[in-house]
């Protein structure tokens, strides 16, 4: 956002202005006291153990410009007085975007059930080599984050790439009247939030969402190796790009696919780019993030370069620079003793679940093992019991040695692992899984850890990166 007077903001916003209609607001917009920048402007949000409207006096004396707010209060700030502040912020970040796509802003949306984050930082990454690019930290696709990232974005700003969170029908309709994407990418529908949806195909029907989304001269790109999201080419008026990691698509005016497909010790893939359609070419690309997995990723990003005229040499090389930008997905450090530490406890699912497992079991050290730290997959409805134990067989059919399991479904994670084969197979808490590995792992020993959001594993990942090396191991 741009610098503006308290009286042009509240026109954005339809708020009821209280205090100096002059006063200048902006650049940036904050929810947290603790992040307030000089003159931005701060946004008291309620919450479920706090109100940002506790808050107002301690972002004045950080500096803040001015405050929108749902209730009058007692400070010297100028007051953007709004019946509700979430949906006043959803309007100023409408008005923006809408502002700079006006002036020529490509705005770019990513949904799908896996693979979000990592696409749309390989998108932001090779799409920021021809042009100032904004993309969130990090997740921030839902109704408070989408329109924050929004805000971000300036006079000179290109493009906008946003990942687009759905809980239910219309979530994905509603983000893209905020950020009213000219490009929207599909990369899958799986189980993700099942129980929230009900069914696999309503999934599909609300990811499509951002499809439906799109202007004629847009582009829909959609992964044609996915049958339900192949089938949202019906359902946009936009041009078409496919994308497919089996060979060429068979729809779409521009083409994208990958062979010659190769993964070091590190599951870091290496492939040939091949192009057909509105431009035709093949360029060789060398990833370096984890995972068979970001091939898709990978393709996803190129259809979307392709699409708005970046040469394909450029994106082959800006995809082989790449570096994940988002913590705690397929993040690999060592520990001071040489274990490798595979942090991909941001979430899960179980197509997710499974793709880290094979990408790890890829990972193997002679004369190491493999161990995995897994804990729920929420929001999966009636069927998460059965989906946990098919991890956890999956986590024994591909040869984990070790598997601790934490959380509601720990015992059906535990019990999968066990039909699986794996022979040590323990259930606990986050702290008990510290002090197990500790004392089991060794040098080469390769450790997944995952779960879903809510259990925050993380944390299990941290402490087994900052634990001594015993006199044994050195």
């Amino acid at each position: 956002m741009r610098e503006i007077t308290a009286a042009d903001l509240a026109a954005l916003v339809g708020a009821r202005l209280v205090g100096d209609p002059n006063a200048v607001i902006g650049p940036e917009v904050v929810i947290d006291s603790r992040q307030v920048s000089p003159g931005c402007l701060f946004v008291a949000l309620p919450g479920e153990r706090v109100d940002g409207h506790d808050y107002v006096a301690a972002a004045a004396e950080a500096g803040a410009g001015g405050v929108l707010v749902s209730r009058e209060l007692a400070t010297g700030l100028p007051q953007l007085v709004v019946a509700d502040t979430a949906a006043g912020l959803a309007q100023l970040a409408t008005a923006v975007v809408s502002r700079r796509v006006a002036d020529g802003m490509i705005s770019v949306g990513v949904t799908g059930s896996s693979g979000k984050t990592s696409t749309k930082d390989l998108i932001a990454q090779v799409l920021a080599q021809t042009g100032p690019t904004v993309a969130p930290v990090g997740s921030a696709n839902n109704e408070i984050g989408a329109p924050l990232t929004a805000l971000r974005v300036d006079a000179d700003t290109r493009f906008l790439v946003s990942e687009l969170g759905s809980r239910g029908k219309g979530h994905v309709h509603w983000l893209c009247e905020i950020v009213q994407p000219a490009l929207g990418v599909v990369l899958n529908i799986g189980h993700a939030h099942l129980g929230e949806f009900g069914s696999v195909a309503a999934i599909a029907v609300a990811k499509g969402e951002l499809v439906e989304a799109l202007p004629p001269d847009g582009w829909a790109v959609l992964n044609a190796d996915d049958q339900l999201v192949a089938a949202m080419a019906s359902r946009t008026a936009a041009r078409l790009a496919a994308f497919s990691v089996a060979g060429e698509p068979r729809f779409g005016q521009l083409r994208v696919w990958a062979d010659q497909i190769a993964t070091d010790n590190l599951q870091q893939a290496s492939f040939r780019l091949n192009v057909a359609g509105e431009t035709s070419g093949e360029a060789a690309v060398q990833l370096k993030l984890s995972g068979v997995h970001q091939v898709s990723n990978a393709l996803a990003a190129a259809a979307v370069a392709l699409s708005q005229g970046i040469n394909l040499g450029q994106v082959a090389v800006s995809l082989s620079r790449a570096e994940a930008k988002s913590r705690w997905r397929m993040e690999l450090a060592e520990t001071a003793s040489g274990t490798l530490v595979v942090n991909d406890a941001y979430n899960a699912n179980p197509d997710s679940m499974a793709a880290a497992l094979h990408a790890v079991a890829g990972m193997r050290r002679a004369g190491g093992r493999l161990v995995a730290v897994l804990g729920d997959m929420l929001e999966l409805g009636d069927g998460a019991a059965a989906a946990h134990r098919e991890v956890g067989q999956l986590a024994g059919e591909l040869g984990f040695d070790e598997i601790f399991t934490i959380g509601e479904f720990a015992a059906e994670l535990a019990d999968g692992a066990r039909d699986g084969g794996v022979v040590r197979v323990s259930t606990g808490d986050a702290v008990q899984a510290v002090a197990a590995l500790t004392d089991s792992i060794g040098g080469l020993d390769v450790v997944l850890v995952k779960a879903s959001r809510g259990l925050a594993l993380e944390a299990v990942a941290e402490q087994l990166l900052s634990y001594p090396v015993t006199e044994s191991e050195r």
